[in-house]
């Protein structure tokens, strides 16, 4: 039977969306996660991607057409099926599909037609393209707890961040199936709501999933357990969607001081655009007891002279995805390293006219962003990734920068980088950075990039080799500036030198190739003025 899939709600604001692209056209074969099209929202544009698989046999809104959510967006079926009932139905009589929830048909012990009434199956959803697991990072709702379209269920932890994950139906939390710290396949039973006090024995025995028995819960069992927490509203943790968090960083607001209207006391646009700041003595005085506490919260165990003392940390599923990415890369592709040192005097009295600008802020690591980008330009081969039967170049360069986040590492990606100016950079960075340290960084905004730097010169490492972060054929490792002894016109004289490692996959990249792009690399970064030709 053909199912109909409708324009979804990607966030709480959203009231309509826009396909910005579609990916599939009408008679392409679609399997369950092929990414259907772009849809972008008040917030973002995401990838919307297939809950079903069969034949695309109807586009309901055209590229860079608006309809509101719930609108007829696509039909999916058997090639050759007769879908005119439903095209001629205002409101087609078949399963709908949205973005982050599903309603997953139970197995042949419990058909769908058993379903009491009003009763909704939200399964773990499937929040990026990589993602074939999830952890339940935290519920902000317990079994009883009455729900309204757009609350914030549970907070879930996907192989790239933690996401809030949004109701689309109201009613009451029958059932929990995944406890807080879980982890389950996507598409496993995640909740079920329904009206009070309707009877649901046995759905979750019957649910069609992957979940081991040991991540479902009884009822009786959900419901006794205390380690849920409701939603809250203290300082531990400042609730406010992406729209009113870029709005108020463009305003300088605190967001503290923001009294929110939304979900769970959850700041929106509204409240940001209506905010009056007030500066009080309070405010403006050094909180100065924060961190002795700090450290006595994160005091470690402390062995004693001939002691043995361990701790086992729990892997969070960023951690296994990256040894798991990691180690694909590492022994399916050939590395080899390839080192310059690089002269950084004119990279420092650039850096320091450029920052004397009122309003103006860039790191050495922004000029070698854009020196990368520039060069990846002249020598597209570093910006290409292998295939079994052919090699990809990219002519547009995406540079993914790596950030050490506190459970392991993220790559944000700067599109279209090169044209970019330094301080657009330096801008795009900061904000990037910022959000994966919070872990607000959006799916699509960890995807295509097609070369990476990443950079411990901060911590003064002068030089290390780092592993490809495929599907790129490169990466950048960039060490600290060292002043040291060095010669220049045959003399001995005091200078700032940078070491650079360029790892590349032996596949795509030839030692000479990658040789002549760190040559071009040192050209730039050495003589700065040429960056703003």
């Amino acid at each position: 039977m053909a199912t109909v899939i409708t324009m979804p709600r990607l966030s709480d604001t959203m009231s309509e969306g826009t396909v910005a692209s579609w990916l599939k056209k009408v008679g392409d074969k679609v399997s369950e996660g092929d990414i259907l099209a772009e849809i972008e929202t008040d917030k973002a544009t995401m990838e919307f991607e297939s809950f079903n698989s069969g034949t695309l046999l109807h586009i309901g809104i055209k590229e860079g057409e608006s309809a509101p959510c719930d609108s007829l967006l696509a039909i999916i079926g058997k090639e050759g099926e007769d879908i005119s009932s439903l095209l001629n139905s205002s409101t087609p009589k078949t399963e709908t599909i949205v973005a982050k929830e599903s309603v997953t048909p139970l197995d042949s012990n419990a058909a769908p037609a058993t379903l009491p009434k009003g009763v909704i199956v939200v399964t773990m959803p499937r929040l990026s393209d990589t993602m074939t697991d999830g952890t339940v990072a935290k519920w902000f709702k317990k079994v009883g707890d009455k729900i309204a379209e757009g609350d914030i269920l549970a907070d879930i932890e996907t192989d790239k961040a933690i996401m809030e994950f949004e109701s689309f139906y109201a009613g009451t939390i029958l059932y929990i199936g995944i406890s807080e710290g879980g982890t389950a396949p996507c598409d496993s039973l995640l909740a079920i709501i329904g009206p009070e006090g309707t009877d649901i024995n046995g759905i979750a025995e019957n649910f069609k999933s992957g979940a081991s028995a040991a991540a479902v819960k009884t009822v009786a069992e959900t419901t006794t357990n205390n380690e849920q927490p409701a939603a809250t509203t203290s300082n531990e943790r400042v609730f406010v969607s992406p729209l009113a968090k870029k709005i108020a960083e463009q305003n300088g607001i605190n967001l503290s001081q923001v009294n929110g209207s939304g979900e769970n006391g959850r700041i929106i646009k509204s409240d940001v655009e209506n905010f009056t700041p007030i500066a009080t003595t309070q405010n403006l005085q050094p909180n100065t007891s924060a961190q002795p506490q700090a450290e006595v919260a994160t005091a470690k165990p402390f062995a004693a002279t001939g002691e043995k003392l361990t701790e086992e940390i729990k892997n969070s599923q960023m951690r296994k995805i990256i040894a798991k990415r990691l180690a694909e890369s590492l022994f399916t592709a050939p590395h080899y390293n390839l080192v310059i040192e690089v002269t950084m005097d004119e990279a420092m009295k650039s850096r320091a006219i450029i920052n004397s600008v009122p309003d103006t802020k860039v790191s050495f690591n922004d000029m070698v962003i854009k020196a990368s980008a520039m060069a990846l330009k002249k020598h597209p081969k570093i910006n290409s990734q292998w295939g079994e039967d052919s090699i990809l170049i990219n002519y547009h360069v995406n540079i993914g920068v790596a950030v050490a986040v506190e459970d392991g590492l993220v790559v944000p990606v700067l599109p279209f980088t090169d044209a970019m100016s330094l301080s657009q950079i330096g801008g795009n960075v900061r904000d990037l950075a910022g959000r994966a340290k919070s872990k607000k960084l959006l799916p699509s905004e960890m995807e295509g990039s097609t070369f990476t730097i990443s950079n411990l010169g901060m911590f003064g490492i002068t030089e290390f080799n780092s592993i490809i972060n495929q599907p790129n054929s490169a990466i950048l490792s960039v060490g600290a500036i060292v002043e040291k002894p060095v010669v220049k016109n045959s003399q001995i004289v005091v200078g700032n030198t940078m070491m650079l490692s360029l790892a590349c996959d032996h596949r795509t990249i030839d030692g000479a190739t990658g040789a002549q792009f760190l040559q071009t690399l040192k050209q730039y970064i050495e003589n700065p003025v040429t960056m703003l030709a």
